[in-house]
């Protein structure tokens, strides 16, 4: 006789499991604790077996009988229905091991090593924020065009066009993981390459007026911060290095009391430690110390030259300072949107040319790589001129503070 709902409910546990039939191999087993399976009984190449169905009232009676009825399917198939759901259960479990986070994450964690702590939290982040929610799930091997091109169009439609080319570079740098893994067999975000709008030119805010530098100086002077965070803005604009090149700084790299007291340089991001890698006779990136250098360095070592930065953190002295306490420092000074860190670079660059020094040796000492064929085969460092330019370079800036300009 068929099973009913009404008849479900009404079974009541006893001291032994009880088996209510359905028919067609279809029965629902009451425990003695009450809780209520169903089953199905077969036979396949000769041999009983059972398959569990799921338990009441979760699966209710009707989809009880629909797997009943799709696994009897199977079996007229020549198929036994137990071996085909172990068989789903393990591709499930291949299609999750392959999905796109999955790649993703095994190769940030191969990536990891090579990249700063901040660098890694944005690339994560970039991932986490963009495209796992989207297409993380997702098998890598089945993710094409279609998938991931929403992906950059709603970053465009919100202005972020950096962002969009960043995301689709990171995309494909894991794709091309995935191929060389054997997970997938091309990488669909290169094909979207030629879709992107141009990126908009990253304009550093900076200022060039040798008036608006002089106040600039007067102000960095009254900025009444950290000792640490007071010689990092201090040196800024003497060095004009890259930010990462003055938060991150040893006095390893320090040579103060030399002939020629210099700053070596390391590599500090991924695009310059890559070309020291394929160029490992490359010269190092120096930069020669003028003597207002010297003086915030050798006032800053009395109190972080025991430590391995210069300009260790706020809160862990163990690391070094974050990457916005120059950008907030001039803030705090009242030039925020006006230059940034970075915008000592084109600060220096711009005033140095107009002063008339040679472009070569500016270049140098902005750690420019020449383009082209020339940049192969010019090797040429500048240092003599480049130890002129630093010095030059300090004593303007303090003639501008003080008001004067010689040009």
């Amino acid at each position: 006789m068929a099973l009913s709902d009404v008849n479900i409910r009404k079974a009541k546990p006893t001291d032994k499991p009880q088996r209510l039939f359905d028919g067609g191999g279809l029965y629902l087993e009451v425990a003695p604790s009450g809780g209520k399976w169903w089953r199905l009984k077969y036979r396949f190449g000769g041999k009983e077996k059972r398959l569990s169905l799921g338990t009441y009232p979760d699966t209710g009676l009707a989809d009880a009988r629909e797997k009943r009825d799709a696994s009897r399917k199977l079996l007229a198939q020549g198929v036994d229905p137990g071996v085909q759901r172990k068989a789903e259960k393990a591709a499930g479990a291949d299609r999750a091991a392959n999905s796109f986070e999955a790649v993703a994450r095994e190769w940030l964690a191969v990536k990891k090593p090579e990249w700063t702590a901040g660098q890694f939290l944005k690339e994560c982040g970039r991932l986490e924020n963009h495209a796992f929610p989207r297409i993380g799930g997702l098998p890598v091997s089945d993710i094409g065009v279609a998938e991931i091109r929403p992906l950059f169009a709603y970053l465009v439609k919100q202005g972020h066009i950096e962002q969009a080319h960043r995301l689709r570079h990171q995309l494909s740098r894991v794709f091309r993981f995935a191929v060389a893994t054997e997970r997938a067999s091309r990488d669909p975000a290169a094909d979207l390459r030629d879709t992107l709008p141009s990126r908009n030119p990253q304009n550093h805010p900076t200022i060039t007026d040798p008036k608006r530098v002089g106040e600039l100086m007067r102000a960095i002077d009254g900025f009444t911060g950290t000792l640490p965070v007071q010689c990092a803005l201090r040196l800024a604009p003497l060095w004009f290095c890259r930010p990462g090149e003055i938060r991150m700084a040893e006095w390893t790299h320090f040579d103060l009391d030399g002939e020629h007291p210099s700053y070596t340089v390391p590599p500090m991001n991924r695009k310059l430690k890559k070309a020291a890698k394929e160029n490992p006779a490359t010269p190092p990136h120096i930069v020669p110390l003028s003597r207002q250098a010297l003086e915030i360095l050798r006032e800053l070592r009395q109190l972080t030259g025991h430590g391995r930065y210069l300009f260790p953190g706020a809160r862990d002295p163990k690391r070094h300072m974050s990457d916005g306490a120059v950008n907030a420092a001039l803030a705090r000074i009242g030039y925020k949107g006006i230059i940034t860190g970075h915008g000592f670079r084109h600060m220096a660059r711009t005033l140095l040319g107009e002063l008339g020094w040679n472009p070569e040796a500016l270049e140098r000492q902005l750690s420019h790589k020449e383009p082209g064929i020339v940049g192969v085969y010019n090797k040429a460092q500048h240092m003599p001129e480049r130890r002129k330019v630093m010095q030059a370079w300090a004593d303007y800036l303090d003639l501008l503070k003080v008001g004067g300009d010689p040009r």
